[in-house]
């Protein structure tokens, strides 16, 4: 290991026992955020340096081994002592180094799922409502917590926008490559020659922003608008002027929401919602400028990113940022995300890893 590296996991070492000190305080614990801020990071820490201290010990007992080489008595237990130890040091250097890949602060966040449907009418439509049941069925396998925020429903019963706020662990990092264009392959159930249509939705997952974010919204700069909520949810539901828009006039950004009762929580919602888009908008814009000069392989998530095309006579998925392909479509769609995800979360930290040995920021 590089003495540079070395020297960062030793400055973690102490860091860490700055937060053992700093937590074991009785009067962190009064501020919340702050406390929940500091866990969070002597967590992350503390497996880091649980490694280092590993790998440190297996490279004592390498050297130990190497040692015993010269003891016939010793040798063969000493060479595979060596190889075990070699394997070990190999392991956990690689894993220090992913430790020190840059980490996005979003990714402990909760997230808002956008799904638009886009080229091919109804068929997409029905494509997004699919898209939608797949993710709904991910984040049940996972734990999480789904609250509908907002839909449109087209006239074959699938959608032309809908927006899912997801709760959970680590949620947003998990689905965050998950932003760009879905592509389909497949007869639809309107077709009556039997032809394979093409049709795109579009989803992108935004982080959800903090409270003390979201209320930094200028009331000036916003127009709110009530309306009768349509589709499902009770005749209460559609018999009040209980759902709300609002638009964010200097950007044009519109959040709305119709899936309560109450008014004052639909604004509260489409409130939070808005805060997502509008800090997605800066977050985009600045990986726009990034790739001009460095395009990465996963990409900045736009919705201009065609990622994906689902091929249902084939039954193949295809990832096209990182050309993996499986056929196992149907439970895919039913919600068996997990390869597809590990594959891109590997691919992006090989690149980062990549980028970091040629001293690339």
């Amino acid at each position: 290991m590089k003495d540079s590296l070395r020297q960062q996991f030793q400055r973690l070492a102490m860091r860490l026992a700055e937060l053992d000190a700093t937590l074991a305080d009785g009067s962190i614990a009064s501020d919340m955020k702050r406390f929940r801020e500091l866990t969070r990071e002597h967590a992350e820490v503390s497996d880091v340096v649980g490694r280092f201290n590993r790998f440190e010990q297996r490279e004592s007992d390498l050297k130990a081994a190497r040692e015993m080489l010269d003891d016939p008595e010793m040798a063969e237990m000493a060479r595979d002592e060596i190889a075990q130890a070699q394997g070990d040091v190999e392991r956990l250097h690689l894993e220090l180094q992913t430790a020190l890949l840059p980490k996005d602060p979003d990714d402990h966040r909760n997230a808002f799922l956008e799904i638009r449907a886009g080229t091919g009418g109804d068929e997409s439509a029905l494509f997004a409502a699919d898209l939608a049941r797949m993710y709904l069925r991910y984040a049940e396998r996972r734990g999480w917590r789904t609250e509908l925020m907002s839909e449109s429903v087209s006239d074959l019963g699938g959608f032309k926008e809908v927006v899912f706020r997801i709760e959970g662990e680590n949620v947003y990092s998990r689905l965050k490559f998950e932003s760009g264009g879905h592509r389909v392959q497949r007869v639809p159930a309107t077709e009556t020659q039997g032809r394979i249509h093409t049709s795109a939705c579009t989803v992108a997952v935004l982080p959800e922003p903090d409270e003390a974010e979201e209320v930094q919204l200028n009331p000036a700069e916003l127009r709110i608008d009530t309306f009768r909520a349509s589709g499902a949810g009770g005749q209460h539901v559609n018999k009040t002027d209980s759902a709300i828009r609002i638009t964010h006039l200097p950007t044009g950004i519109v959040a709305e929401c119709q899936d309560d009762r109450s008014q004052h929580r639909n604004k509260a919602k489409a409130m939070a919602v808005l805060a997502a888009r509008l800090k997605e908008k800066d977050r985009a814009e600045r990986a726009a400028k990034e790739a001009a000069t460095r395009k990465g392989l996963i990409g900045t998530g736009d919705r201009s990113d065609r990622i994906r095309t689902y091929n249902f006579p084939q039954g193949r998925l295809t990832d096209h940022r990182i050309n993996l392909t499986l056929y196992k479509l149907q439970f895919i769609i039913d919600g068996d995300l997990d390869e597809v995800m590990d594959a891109l979360e590997a691919a992006r930290a090989a690149e980062q890893l990549a980028a970091l040995e040629s001293g690339e920021s």
